[in-house]
This record gives structure tokens, C-alpha cells and sequence, in this order.
């Protein structure tokens, strides 16, 4: 029987995180909070969970799954190489609400879905995932809704849409963001917004010194 944390009470919360921690090592699915909208996640080299996120969200392998990551440096480990405007994004926008599409690191022994030699990290601003996060490594984290239906921004949400096909739910209140992350690709010759969400293009363009419309 799945079960919901509050995580704005200091026990439930530590038994919380506790059973999240021992979920996603056990290769089971968790919801966790984040600033944009809560998010339905596992261990992201744990294969046969990442296949269950995917069937659990209705959703193909042509749509992969991004990774969190619950610091700068965990980045290094997973691309190919560290690009200067890879770490100009993320020494600007993390943590908080901008994906970063990147070459990935061709020894990992993930399957996130069809990536094409590239994957999404996003480190988000929320001290309940952050705390999952450095405690089980990088995590296969996609919205915590059916492929189609509306992001949840609270964890009541996401469990009327998911159910028992999650292990453990961490309420951390209302997302304070309440919509999709940004997504920017810098795996090309220059950089180009794929979705824009939390973070407008305007200050995307600002931080690396181009014009809006070159990165839109």
C-alpha cells in the first residue's frame, strides 16, 4: 500500500525520505516534489525501473526520461564533456526550474528511452528532493501524471493519477514554480530552447549574451 509523507513535519518527513531512499534502491517508484510540478521517479541506472516509469506514465521510450541530480558536480560524471555553456547554465539557473539537454557520457549503463546519445539534467530547488537526491545518486525523474494528462503541483494529485504504482509519496506542499521546467539543448552547434516554462528566454539570452530569438 502506497502512502503519503508530509514532509512539513520533521518525523514524517525523516521516515519518509527513509522508506523513498530504501524505494528507489529496491528499484520501486517514488514521488517527489520539486519546484516546477512533483515529479514520478526511480533510480535512473536501474533499467527494468525505468522501464516500469515509462509504462506507468502510458508513455513510449521515443519520449526519454530526464535525470535529477542534487549537485553541480554530479554533472561531470554523466556528459561527454563539460562545456563551457553547459557550465555557464548551470552555475546560473541550478537549482531551480531549467533542463539542460547534453552529449551523455557514452560508458553509462542507463536506458533512459530513444536519447540519441544525449540527456536532460536538471538539479531542481527543493530541499526534499535535493535530500533524495545526494542520499540515492541520480534519478530518472519525469512528471508525476499520465502521458497527456495536466502535471500534478501536489502529491494528492499525483497519487489520483498514479496509485499503488508508487511506493511512496513525499508531500512538500504546493509546487511553488507550478509549471514545466525550461528545456534548453546544447548538445548542437549553438544553443536552442525545446520547450520554455519556468525560465523565459530573455534571461536565457542574457546569461549566455545572445539575442532571445536566437536561442527561441
Amino acid at each position: 500500500m502506497s502512502k503519503i509523507y508530509s514532509c512539513a513535519e520533521p518525523a514524517d518527513r525523516e521516515l519518509g525520505l527513509k522508506m523513498a531512499v530504501d524505494a528507489v534502491r529496491a528499484g520501486r517508484l517514488v514521488v517527489t516534489p520539486t519546484d516546477t510540478v512533483y515529479g514520478l521517479g526511480c533510480d535512473a541506472f536501474d533499467n527494468d525501473a525505468v522501464a516500469r516509469l515509462l509504462a506507468t506514465k502510458q508513455r513510449g521510450p521515443d519520449m526519454p526520461v530526464p535525470v535529477l541530480v542534487g549537485s553541480w558536480e554530479t554533472v561531470q560524471g554523466l556528459v561527454r564533456e563539460y562545456s563551457e555553456i553547459t557550465r555557464t547554465l548551470v552555475e546560473a539557473f541550478w537549482p531551480g526550474g531549467l533542463s539542460i539537454v547534453v552529449p551523455e557520457a557514452p560508458s553509462l549503463p542507463w536506458n533512459l528511452g530513444d536519447t540519441r546519445g544525449t540527456v536532460m539534467l536538471r538539479m531542481p530547488l527543493h530541499p526534499v528532493a535535493i535530500e533524495l537526491l545526494r542520499e540515492v545518486g541520480p534519478m530518472a525523474v519525469s512528471s508525476a501524471n499520465i502521458s497527456g494528462s495536466a502535471p500534478p503541483v501536489t502529491a494528492q494529485q499525483a497519487r489520483e493519477q498514479l496509485g499503488r504504482a508508487v511506493s511512496v509519496y513525499l508531500d512538500g506542499g504546493e509546487a511553488t514554480i507550478g509549471q514545466p521546467s525550461t528545456i534548453v539543448d546544447v548538445s548542437g552547434a549553438s544553443p536552442k530552447i525545446l520547450r520554455e516554462g519556468a525560465i523565459s528566454a530573455e534571461r536565457i539570452g542574457e546569461v549566455l549574451g545572445l539575442d532571445p530569438e536566437v536561442v527561441r
